[in-house]
């Protein structure tokens, strides 16, 4: 079975203070929220440094990988790519890694996996947007603004909500 986030560490381990730095890439499975996702399969890229520190193995990563989602204004498809910079313990305590403050360790081998997939879930984003300046589509007829100009007139704000017109695009 290929794990291309899989990192030996034996070296680490026996050089108290030593770092190691790695480049990795390969497939993450399925990452999804209900605005946007991280297409099973995608590759991830992982790149940083492994340090062996009292206590266990303290990654310092910087994690990338492509997402796919639909604009919250005019519902077409959008994308990018996420970026995220992570710094984690990964420990032999049992007890650090049943109450979430570190990721396990066992043996000589890190397994980087559920550290890239938990950095890629937190960064994916909750609004996505095809692109900054996106229009959206008209309230009242239903045409995307980014295509057409219609020829709806826009609504008049009632003054007692209109602080809260920027907030909302308005």
């Amino acid at each position: 079975m290929n794990r291309p986030f899989r990192v030996n560490i034996a070296a680490l381990r026996h050089a108290p203070g030593s770092a190691l730095r790695i480049t990795l890439s390969g497939p993450v499975p399925a990452l999804a929220m209900p605005e946007a996702a991280v297409v099973a399969g995608a590759t991830a890229s992982v790149t940083g440094r492994l340090e062996w520190a009292s206590g266990g193995l303290l990654a310092t990563l910087e994690v990338s990988a492509p997402w796919v989602g639909e604009c919250r204004r005019c519902l077409q498809p959008a994308s990018g790519t996420l970026h995220a910079v992570t710094r984690e313990l990964f420990s032999e305590d049992a007890a650090a890694v049943e109450e979430g403050l570190a990721y396990p360790l066992r043996g000589d081998v890190v397994e980087l996996l559920p550290l890239v997939r938990d950095a890629l879930l937190l960064e994916l984003p909750i609004a996505p947007l095809c692109k900054q300046d996106c229009e959206g589509l008209c309230p009242q007829c239903g045409g995307d603004r980014n295509l057409e100009r219609c020829g709806c007139r826009a609504e008049v704000l009632d003054p007692r909500w209109a602080a809260l017109g920027p907030l909302v695009g308005g």
